[in-house]
């Protein structure tokens, strides 16, 4: 079983500079949602600073800058964020791939749920916003990886409880639950397996499940 990771691992991961961009993505989009997450990210950040200033300083070798500057010029530039005639709802971490708000995604409807991938580039996990309408859910299931959900609007309810926007939710093999939306709710959501269902049907139509 994979060892389990904490919402707090992701944050200091990140303050780090070590996730994967799928997942600095949900952690991006969390932190210009969610006051809380800034205020934990800050300390993270903060400890990382005090924890360099502890380490001896190594020279650097002779033609480092010269291997810095060719280094950033392969680094292609960020698509722009600037989003003037889109939704005013998009965070701004999802504007580049949200340019004209969340009503213009090519949604495609998969069972009770709406569903639209963002081409983030990551192999390993798959990265989509998912929409459920009020009173709608997601089959029970358990997870063969890691899953994240992160509230954009609205709330779901699960056996961990409500969840609302800006909350991050983090699901394993371990976790197995049945999401249901309390108001139209709208999530972005990653995973790098596929969700397992657990009801009745569940082996019938396991292997009809992508996402």
């Amino acid at each position: 079983m994979k060892e389990k990771i904490t919402h707090d691992d992701l944050l200091m991961a990140y303050a780090a500079g070590h996730l994967p961009a799928a997942l600095a993505l949900v952690v991006r989009t969390q932190l210009a949602l969610s006051a809380e997450a800034r205020r934990r990210y800050a300390f993270f950040a903060a400890l990382g600073g005090a924890l360099l200033e502890t380490i001896e300083p190594e020279a650097l070798r002779a033609d480092a800058w010269e291997r810095l500057e060719r280094a950033l010029a392969r680094v292609e530039p960020a698509p722009p964020t600037t989003d003037k005639g889109g939704d005013p709802r998009v965070p701004p971490p999802l504007r580049p791939y949200v340019p004209h708000g969340f009503e213009q995604l090519p949604w495609r409807k998969y069972g009770p749920l709406y569903e639209v991938a963002l081409p983030v580039g990551d192999g390993g996990f798959r990265t989509r916003l998912i929409r459920l309408r009020a009173g709608t859910g997601v089959p029970r299931h358990t997870h063969a990886g890691y899953e994240l959900t992160l509230v954009i609007e609205g709330s779901f309810r699960d056996a961990s409880g409500v969840h609302r926007r800006g909350d991050l939710v983090i699901a394993d093999a371990e976790v197995e639950h049945a999401p249901m939306a309390e108001e139209d709710c709208l999530c972005l959501w990653v995973a790098d397996a596929p969700l397992r269902l657990t009801g009745p049907l569940g082996w019938l139509l396991n292997p009809l499940v992508r996402i």
